[in-house]
Parts: C-alpha cells; sequence; structure tokens
C-alpha cells in the first residue's frame, strides 16, 4: 500500500481526521439501517424527500462556512442538473435495495462504485488507465459475480438495484468531478440536496403516507444524520490526506452486516462474505493507484446520497 508520510506537526490533525471519517461512516451507517426500517411503511420517494429537506440544516453551516450565498453563484448549472440526476438515481436503486435486501449484501454490492468510476474515467473524463487498475476493476467485477452468483438458483434480480445505484453513484462522482474544476463543493452540495428534495417532493402527491409521530421522528433523523454526517466527511478530508481516511470508508459494510445481523437477524453468507472481501481489496487497490498518481482531490467530501 502507499507509504503516506505526515510530518509531525500535522499528525494530530490526520488523527483528528481519522476519527471523523469513522463518525461520518457510523452515521451513514445508521441513516441507512433507519432508511432500511422505514422503507417497510413509507415509499422511496417520501423518504428521498426528507433525507434531503432536513439535511438542509447542516448544509447551512457548510455554505456559511464556505463564504455564505455567493457560493451558489454557478455558470455550471446544466451539470449540476445532470451531477443531481445520477445522485437520485443512485438514492432510488440504493435505497429500493436497502428495503428489499439484507442490509449488509446491499452495501456490499453498493461497495462496487469505485470499479465503475475506474472503467467510466476513461471515456467520459479521457483518463488513461494502466493494466493494473484494468486488473485491478477486472477483479473487482468478479468479486461481484461472486456475490450474485447468476445463472445459480440463488440468484435474485434485486441484485441489480444495488449494482444499479453503485453505477449511478460513480456517474455522480464523475459529474462531481468535472464541475469541481469550477464550483467549490459547498456549491456542488447544495446544489444537489436541492434537485433530490424537489424531486422528491414531486412524488409526494402521488405516494403520501402521513407518518405517526415515531416515523415522522424517524423520517427527520434520517435527513439530520445525513447531513451532519456529510459534515464530518467534509471535516474528514479537511483534516487529513484522502489517501489516509477514504479506506476507512469500507467500514460501512461492517456496521451494515452489525445492524443486518441484531435487528433483522441478516447473516450474510460465504459467497457474500469472499465477494465482499474481493471488492473491498479491488477498490483498496484502485485507491492506492489513484493516491500513486496523483489524482485524488478533496472533491471526495462530497456523498451522492
Amino acid at each position: 500500500m502507499t507509504q503516506i508520510s505526515i510530518p509531525s506537526a500535522s499528525a494530530s490533525r490526520a488523527v483528528r481526521g481519522i476519527y471523523f471519517m469513522l463518525l461520518s461512516v457510523f452515521l451513514f451507517s445508521v441513516m441507512d439501517a433507519l432508511i432500511k426500517w422505514v422503507s417497510a411503511t413509507y415509499p422511496v420517494g417520501q423518504i428521498i424527500f426528507f433525507r434531503n429537506v432536513f439535511a438542509f440544516v447542516p448544509v447551512f453551516f457548510v455554505l456559511r462556512q464556505a463564504g455564505g450565498l455567493a457560493v451558489l453563484r454557478t455558470r455550471h448549472f446544466g451539470g449540476h442538473v445532470m451531477r443531481g440526476a445520477m445522485g437520485l438515481l443512485s438514492m432510488v436503486c440504493i435505497f429500493g435495495a436497502f428495503s428489499l435486501m439484507p442490509l449488509g449484501e446491499a452495501v456490499a454490492l453498493s461497495l462496487s462504485a469505485p470499479l465503475f468510476v475506474t472503467v467510466l474515467s476513461v471515456p467520459l473524463l479521457g483518463e488513461r488507465v494502466g493494466i493494473r487498475r484494468w486488473s485491478a476493476a477486472l477483479v473487482g467485477f468478479a468479486g461481484i459475480l461472486v456475490m450474485t452468483r447468476p445463472g445459480t438458483g440463488v440468484f435474485h434480480p434485486l441484485a441489480f438495484l444495488a449494482v444499479g445505484g453503485a453505477l449511478f453513484y460513480a456517474l455522480a462522482v464523475i459529474s462531481i468531478r468535472r464541475l469541481s474544476t469550477a464550483d467549490p463543493p459547498a456549491t456542488i452540495v447544495f446544489y444537489f440536496t436541492l434537485f433530490a428534495a424537489a424531486a422528491g417532493a414531486v412524488s409526494l402527491p402521488f405516494q403520501w403516507v402521513t407518518p405517526d409521530a415515531v416515523g415522522l421522528a424517524l423520517l427527520v433523523g434520517i435527513g439530520l444524520l445525513g447531513g451532519i454526517a456529510q459534515l464530518a466527511l467534509t471535516q474528514a478530508f479537511r483534516l487529513a490526506p484522502v489517501a489516509l481516511v477514504a479506506p476507512f470508508d469500507y467500514g460501512a459494510l461492517v456496521f451494515a452486516v452489525f445492524f443486518g445481523y441484531f435487528v433483522w437477524g441478516d447473516v450474510p453468507d460465504l459467497f457474500i462474505i469472499v465477494g465482499a472481501m474481493i471488492v473491498v481489496g479491488s477498490g483498496l487497490y484502485i485507491l492506492h493507484r489513484e493516491s500513486r498518481l496523483g489524482r485524488l482531490s478533496r472533491t471526495g467530501a462530497e456523498e451522492p446520497t
């Protein structure tokens, strides 16, 4: 793996960055578990609406730190719409997967996003991908096949929801890379949150379920957790190098398996475990190569979901 040199003067910042990353991963994992819980009662569009409307509370803190409303000026509104559309489709697929699949399996499959980023960066960003990253991507896709086992009696089409979510997530990341050359992260976060909240609002007249007190608290909590996790993630990338803190994102799989087992009694089988290890391993190697080639940037502090 890449050796990351951390000067002693900034060592404490790096450690705090890791703590913020772990906090972000934990909060997003709790949010995912709550989404799975409420999806048994509330439709995906309504969950997306609450997820983004109440995320505005923490997002406004990000805007304030970034310079206020002046940050919202952009000449690339079309790019923000494209980024919003990809992020929204990712939410729909992943939230749908959470509602219909064991949480650990859905998260494991969604972790294939870096593989899609590697493959799609060639035609969409014009990046050159060497044989090592191509090999890592192919190995990672083999891991997806291990988890889904197409052609066997245990294959379930619902797996395409989680993989589709990862694909749209990757397209959102590529959109972010394009936008980040002109707009700061706060601008990208704001317009995506606005776009997703508006899209969720459009669906409400067709599938609204009036929440009771507990349901309302959970829906609001999903939005607040997502927004606070976003702040923690942004702070993590602000304090420490991306190559140092990004691998901790795979801790989401540990939390997903934990919640899945203790809340729903889901136990991942051997194929899911082995396939997830292959996907995570290939993702970490791709991260290693990105770091070596100097393509990692702080735009990773933006989370599509």
